[in-house]
């Protein structure tokens, strides 16, 4: 131990600086003994936080492939993609042709980020880094209503992050 204001090196114990006379800070307490079967209880935790690191991985491609697929989906139907005897307007007017072209980029631009949280997410929960708790359960909100994987995925990410045991587990990650 050594003293905070001239670096004098101090002897077990002692309570001033023989140097400079400044009181020696306190010893930290020693941190209690970890409860029997700490160890395996954190074993399982981090296999629990690493599936849900790469469920976030899988629903982030399935994300992506649902929204690229529903687009061009979309983008055939409305703007007559399956021919003439498939149009949605053959028996009443069209709505205004700015729409639907004004909505596809806010379309896609929800679908990449949607993708784009769950990739962030997946990733910060493998890194057991401390932003990747808080992004995983703001993704997980956000994916709540998207049933049945969404829902799913959110529940159990909720279940995993949440709770004073389980915030204390993930820091010892």
């Amino acid at each position: 131990m050594y003293c905070s204001g001239c670096g004098q090196a101090l002897a077990q114990g002692q309570a001033f600086c023989p140097n400079c006379g400044k009181p020696a800070a306190p010893m930290a307490p020693i941190a209690p003994p970890p409860v029997p079967g700490y160890e395996i209880q954190l074993d399982s935790y981090a296999g629990k936080v690493k599936a849900l690191g790469i469920l976030w991985f899988v629903y982030a491609g399935l994300t992506l492939l649902g929204g690229i697929v529903g687009l061009t989906f979309m983008k055939a139907i409305f703007f007559g993609g399956f021919g003439p005897w498939m149009h949605p307007w053959m028996h009443g007017g069209p709505p205004p042709t700015w729409f639907f072209p004004a909505l596809m980029p806010f379309l896609w631009v929800l679908v990449a980020g949607r993708a784009v949280l769950a990739v962030v997410a997946g990733w910060g929960l493998l890194e057991h880094a401390q932003w990747g708790r808080i992004v995983a359960i703001i993704a997980a909100i956000f994916s709540l209503l998207k049933f049945p994987f969404g829902t799913a995925l959110g529940i159990f990410t909720l279940i995993v992050l949440l709770g004073y045991t389980n915030s204390r587990l993930y820091e010892h990650l």
